[in-house]
């Protein structure tokens, strides 16, 4: 078998092995108070129609001025996936006709795109190895969005589509990775990497429900060992990550299966939509090629020249990226599970942080425990978007985790304290103090604790010396009962563990 070069290809045969070939193009909203060439405020959810102006309805005579928050933005973001900064850029009208883009065209960057060559380090689901990946970033350029169509019957019962300019000369950042990708959760990982990087920079919200973030994924596949590539597919319409995962593994099985059925030539460049109802994507149009745009040069924008001065002084304003963050609360002992889940949150890390360096100095894995535990339970459970809602301050929680840390209280006394704490606020040490809930740690009444529960139970005390040494969970179960969950349960266990087997109490 030959490929369209007339070199040797690899024979298809039952034995062979796929793989696929995945690059990812995301469209970041970068959230200026003002769009892209005008100064219209965007606000999602506004009245149709109701934020726009001359210039990005594209009327004659206006021209576009380009913002510069956008531009810092676009090298902050740049900055953060290791890309290098173009010193000199410019802007370029991109061709094509639809009934969302009022102007007939949009502004872009084609061959002189803000930032080039980059790459950022993800970290992979456990079903994968969890090891690192370094996903390859082709480009990131500056554009601005188009508007939004809307399809719905009217009172007559006739179908009509709407047009709202609202979204028309929003700011935009591209990013393209290289096809560097090769499973949908691989996909779903990067994806995940790069909001956070947009969150932890301020420059968006992330927000896929609302396309503040959207996704296009390219997928081919090939076999095992072949260089070149297959035919992409373009895959869109995935509103979260777990979407986009799904849609990304059917479609390598679609073309796998047309592969080797015979029919690979049914696999051609085109735009699917991913179908969330059937759990499929489903051919949208033909995907257009470079020409089809007739890009050239913006005439009413000038080129782009940023100073040494301009990219130092945005790069200086950075704050703490997730993989800084990862870094940091690694090496304070935190397992990976923990640290991936405090950095999925710019509100939660902030949180985190302020409790540990509160006056009663807790320990970060007694801190983490409870964050990404109980505390991240009541946040899904109340409905609140992030830690900044709650009641309870950081300072009050570090002063809880360190009660528990110093053996003030026991973890059990401290789970019937929490929900209150996080309902009303408040300080732990108060509320022990009124409840007269403090943790007994005195060997002597723990002792006589002890011994009043063997004294209780002594059919089963003879069980255990008889050779039934599970019952020791039950005698330990019976001494945290007795003492009302208050006594030390190190302290209980060593005790205990000496009056079973008849030993001296060793309580140093």
């Amino acid at each position: 078998m030959e490929n369209d070069e007339g070199k040797a290809d690899i024979e298809i045969t039952p034995e062979t092995r796929f793989e696929a070939v995945i690059g990812i193009e995301t469209h970041v909203q970068l959230n200026s108070r003002t769009k892209a060439f005008c100064r219209c405020a965007y606000e999602y959810g506004a009245e149709p129609n109701t934020r726009v102006c001359p210039t990005c309805m594209g009327h004659p005579g206006t021209l576009p001025v380009l913002n510069s928050a956008v531009v810092k933005k676009g090298i902050a973001i740049g900055t953060a996936l290791g890309a290098k900064i173009r010193r000199t850029s410019k802007f370029d009208r991109k061709q094509y006709f639809y009934p969302d883009l009022p102007k007939g065209y949009q502004i872009s960057q084609f061959d002189e795109p803000l930032c080039y060559d980059g790459s950022i380090d993800v970290v992979l689901p456990v079903e994968d190895g969890g090891e690192v990946k370094r996903v390859g970033i082709t480009r990131a350029h500056l554009e601005e969005d188009a508007g939004k169509l809307t399809h719905a019957k009217g009172e007559d019962g006739k179908k009509y589509s709407y047009a709202d300019f609202n979204r028309a000369g929003v700011a935009l950042l591209e990013i393209v990775t290289e096809p560097d990708l090769r499973t949908g959760r691989e996909v779903a990982a990067y994806g995940s990497e790069l909001r956070r990087i947009v969150r932890f920079l301020d420059a968006c919200d992330g927000d896929m429900s609302r396309g503040s973030m959207r996704n296009d994924v390219n997928v081919s596949i090939r076999p095992v060992g072949r260089e070149r590539f297959g035919t992409k597919v373009e895959v869109k319409n995935m509103n979260s990550f777990n979407a986009m995962a799904r849609a990304i593994d059917y479609e390598i099985a679609r073309q796998e299966e047309l592969i080797r059925s015979g029919r690979g030539d049914e696999i051609v460049q085109e735009t699917r939509t991913w179908d969330e109802a059937a759990q499929k994507t489903v051919a949208m149009r033909k995907k257009e090629g470079l020409a089809d745009y007739r890009y050239f040069p913006e005439p009413d924008i000038p080129k782009l020249r940023l100073s040494e001065e301009f990219i130092s002084n945005v790069v200086a304003s950075m704050p703490e990226l997730p993989s800084m963050v990862r870094a940091r609360y690694a090496a304070l002992g935190l397992p990976p599970a923990d640290v991936q889940v405090l950095v999925e949150d710019k509100e939660l890390v902030t949180y985190f942080d302020a409790a540990l360096s509160s006056s009663a100095k807790p320990s970060a894995k007694q801190v983490a425990n409870w964050l990404t535990g109980d505390i991240m339970a009541h946040l899904k459970n109340s409905k609140m978007e992030n830690v900044s809602q709650l009641p309870l301050s950081p300072e009050a929680l570090g002063e809880f985790c360190a009660m528990i840390d110093a053996g003030e209280i026991s973890g059990k006394i401290g789970k019937d304290l929490l929900p209150e704490l996080l309902e009303k606020g408040g300080s732990a040490k108060k509320l022990v103090a009124d409840r007269g809930l403090s943790q007994v740690s005195d060997p002597r009444e723990i002792e006589a604790l002890v011994d009043g529960v063997l004294e209780a139970n002594a059919g089963q005390l003879e069980q255990y010396r008889a050779g039934k040494t599970k019952l020791k969970g039950f005698f330990v179960g019976a001494c945290l009962k007795a003492s009302g969950g208050r006594a030390n349960p190190s302290l209980v266990d060593r005790i205990l563990q000496a009056k079973l087997d008849g030993v001296p109490i060793d309580v140093a």
